[in-house]
C-alpha cells in the first residue's frame, strides 16, 4: 500500500498530513558533514552512488520523515548535456563555456552522467520501507539556463533575461534542449525507484508575466504532459519560487499533480485561490525554523489550519539552512505529527 505522501500527491486527505523537508540531506546534519569530509567534495558525493544512497537516507532515519528526497542537484542536467560543471569552495557553482558567450551546438551530450543518479535511487528504493516515497527532482528549464547563459548563479538572472529579450529564438532552443533533457532523466528517476518528482524553479519569481508565461509555464508544461504519457501514475509537484499571483495560472497550465508553496505565500490565500482539491506543499520559512521555538510551533499550526480542508505536504518554503539546530526540526515534526486536523 502506498506511503501517506504519495496518497496525499495523489489527491487523498488524510487524517495525518506528510511531512518532508527541502534539503532535508545536508549540511545542518552531523552525520552528513562526517560522511563529506571522508568523502571529498560536492560533486563527488553526487557521482557516487553509495554515498548519495547513504546521505538521501540520513534524515529519514533520523526524523521519520515520510518522504526521502534524492540527494543531487539541478546542474546535472547541463552537466548531462556537456557543459562544464564545477563546485567551487565558498563560491557555489561554475559552468563552463557560458552560454551567453558561445553556442548549444557546441556541447557533446553526455547521458551516462546520469547513470549514477539511477543507481542512487535504485539502492534507496531497496533500503526504504512502503511507507515511505521516494522522490526524484530536477530543475525547471528557465532556472536551469539561468546557469547555463550566466555560467553561475546570481541575484537577479540579468544576463539570462536581456539574452531572452534581445534573442527569443536562441533562447528558445536553450530551453527546448533542457525540456528534452529533462523529461529523459526524469523518466530514468522514475524507472530506477522515484514515486513522484518535483520541479525546482528557484527564479521563477523574476520574470515579467509574459515572460513567466513563455519561460516558465509553457516548459513545464511539456515536461509534465511528456510524463503523464510514460508514467501516468507519478505525481509531479511543481515548485515556481516566487511566482506569487501567478501561481493559480501556473497550477491550471502545467497541469502538475500537486504545488510547491515559498514562504511568501499567504495560505489563506492559496487556498481560497488554488484550484479545489489541488495538494499543495509547504510552506514555514526556513528561517523560522532556524529561529525555533514557540513562535515556530505557532506558525506551522497556522499553516496545517489553513489547508485542513485539501489535501497538503507540511514542508518549507525552500530549502533547510545548513545551521538549522536538530531539535528546532524535532520540534517541528512532533508539531505537526500532534496535530488534530
Amino acid at each position: 500500500m502506498p506511503g501517506i505522501l504519495l496518497e496525499t500527491l495523489r489527491g487523498k486527505r488524510a487524517d495525518n498530513v506528510p511531512v518532508w523537508l527541502m534539503r532535508q540531506a545536508g549540511r545542518y546534519l552531523p552525520e552528513y558533514r562526517a560522511l563529506r569530509s571522508e568523502k571529498g567534495g560536492f560533486l563527488d558525493l553526487v557521482y557516487d552512488s553509495q554515498a548519495a544512497a547513504e546521505i538521501t537516507l540520513q534524515p529519514v532515519r533520523r526524523f521519520g520523515l515520510d518522504g526521502a528526497i534524492l540527494f543531487s542537484d539541478i546542474l546535472i542536467v547541463p552537466h548531462a548535456m556537456g557543459q562544464g560543471l564545477e563546485f567551487l569552495n565558498g563560491e557555489g557553482p561554475s559552468l563552463s563555456p557560458r552560454l551567453v558567450d558561445t553556442a548549444l551546438e557546441v556541447f557533446t551530450a553526455q547521458p551516462q552522467r546520469f547513470d549514477p543518479i539511477y543507481e542512487s535511487l535504485r539502492l534507496c528504493r531497496k533500503a526504504l520501507g512502503p511507507k515511505v516515497t521516494m522522490l526524484g527532482f530536477a530543475g525547471s528549464p528557465w532556472t536551469v539556463a539561468t546557469y547555463m547563459v550566466a555560467g553561475e548563479g546570481s541575484r537577479d538572472q540579468h544576463v539570462t533575461r536581456s539574452l531572452a529579450y534581445r534573442d527569443p529564438q536562441c533562447f528558445a532552443a536553450i530551453i527546448d534542449a533542457i525540456v528534452q533533457m529533462t523529461v529523459t532523466y526524469l523518466r530514468g528517476q522514475i524507472d530506477a525507484g522515484a514515486e513522484a518528482v518535483q520541479l525546482f524553479d528557484s527564479w521563477a519569481g523574476s520574470l515579467a508575466p509574459d515572460q513567466f508565461e513563455r519561460w516558465v509555464i509553457a516548459p513545464n508544461a511539456r515536461i509534465v504532459t511528456a510524463l503523464r504519457e510514460s508514467h501516468p501514475d507519478c505525481p509531479v509537484i511543481g515548485f515556481p519560487k516566487g511566482a506569487g499571483e501567478k501561481l493559480a495560472a501556473y497550477a491550471r497550465e502545467t497541469g502538475v499533480d500537486a504545488l510547491g508553496l515559498d514562504e511568501t505565500v499567504d495560505p489563506a490565500w492559496a487556498h481560497r485561490t488554488l484550484p479545489q482539491g489541488l495538494p499543495v506543499q509547504g510552506n514555514l520559512d526556513p528561517l523560522l525554523l532556524e529561529a525555533g521555538g514557540e513562535a515556530m510551533a505557532r506558525r506551522v499550526k497556522a499553516i496545517l489550519d489553513a489547508f485542513r480542508e485539501r489535501p497538503h505536504v507540511f514542508n518549507l518554503g525552500h530549502g533547510i539552512g545548513q545551521h538549522t539546530p536538530i531539535a528546532h526540526v524535532e520540534l517541528l515534526i512532533e508539531t505537526v505529527r500532534g496535530w488534530k486536523g
